[in-house]
């Protein structure tokens, strides 16, 4: 070995060090993340939870085809100041599957109980899929207690003109429930599921990670969640009726929107548009719909920069 080739693989070990003591330094320093679960509203509602300090905590809500694991990425950036909590809806991951109230104006009850159950009053939400539904519905029937909301790819049932929404091309699946469905898709979770994790993201192999999607198959694999998931959408007539109704009153807190380019576009954008005055809109350059995976560094930077920003200067 000549005497460059020495320098170049002790640049390279040196480098690896520095890289690898970085890293470890980051992992010791990150707030943990526990696992809780709250009794709240009659349902255990199981939450990952991390964090302290002054800061008005946050609430993450995941969506359709995954749980309070999407967060991870996330929950330590936003830990450093502030308590969070991720929880998993009622009826996905391990919170109980409630026999019914699956309309989002319920579920946000629910969540509003398990962040009363746990000594907090005021809160930022930021929702994801269905659980942006759930943070507009909390921050409708609570505005006195959200200081912000995230909204995050999807869309909101009954405002503007919701049903020409971008991903009318799958209507099937909000009637997709019942004693048929289930016994269709039983046993083959992850190739229904597969569907969203691929079709909804710009590039599919750039969306949900393989680790993510047999975690999430074998969860809501266990009994009663598939039926749970269905109920979601199910239950979209009348979180429309609620929806239009709550649209009466606009918004008063700063509302981000997060919106992938590939996926709703400006849709969503606009509608929050309708229900909120002080709106900030950002479409996610060449992400589809699965803005944690497929765009997470933007997406984690635009959340905390909002999250953070003093009250006065959400927007």
């Amino acid at each position: 070995m000549n005497r460059f080739e020495v320098v170049r693989h002790l640049a390279r070990y040196l480098s690896a060090a520095l890289i690898g003591a970085a890293a470890l330094h980051a992992h010791a320093a990150a707030p943990a993340v526990q696992d809780r679960t709250v009794n709240a509203a009659g349902l255990q509602i199981h939450t990952l939870q991390a964090g302290s300090g002054s800061e008005t905590p946050v609430v993450l809500l995941h969506g359709y085809a995954e749980t309070s694991r999407m967060w991870l990425p996330l929950i330590p950036r936003l830990a450093e100041s502030r308590v969070v909590l991720a929880p998993d809806l009622p009826g996905a991951g391990t919170s109980s599957i409630p026999a019914s109230g699956f309309d989002k104006k319920t579920l946000a009850q629910n969540i509003h109980a398990m962040v009363h159950a746990l000594g907090y009053r005021k809160v930022k939400v930021v929702g994801h899929d269905i659980g942006l539904m759930v943070a507009y519905a909390y921050a409708a029937q609570y505005p006195d207690e959200v200081e912000s909301v995230t909204l995050m790819d999807a869309f909101l049932p009954g405002v503007g003109d919701w049903q020409k929404v971008w991903l009318l091309r799958d209507l099937w699946h909000f009637h997709f429930y019942g004693e048929t469905p289930l016994k269709l898709v039983q046993g083959r979770e992850r190739i229904y599921f597969e569907h969203f994790w691929n079709d909804f993201a710009a590039d599919r192999t750039r969306s949900v990670p393989e680790a993510d999607r047999r975690f999430y198959a074998a969860t809501y694999a266990r009994p009663g969640r598939m039926a749970a998931g269905f109920e979601y959408f199910h239950t979209f007539a009348q979180d429309a009726e609620d929806f239009a109704a709550f649209a009466r009153t606009p918004l008063p807190m700063p509302v981000l929107v997060l919106a992938g380019e590939k996926a709703s576009g400006t849709f969503l954008i606009d509608q929050a548009r309708l229900v909120a005055g002080n709106v900030t809109g950002v479409s996610m350059k060449g992400s589809g719909h699965w803005l944690m995976e497929e765009a997470p560094e933007q997406t984690i930077s635009e959340v905390v920069r909002f999250i953070n920003a003093p009250a006065q200067t959400a927007n």
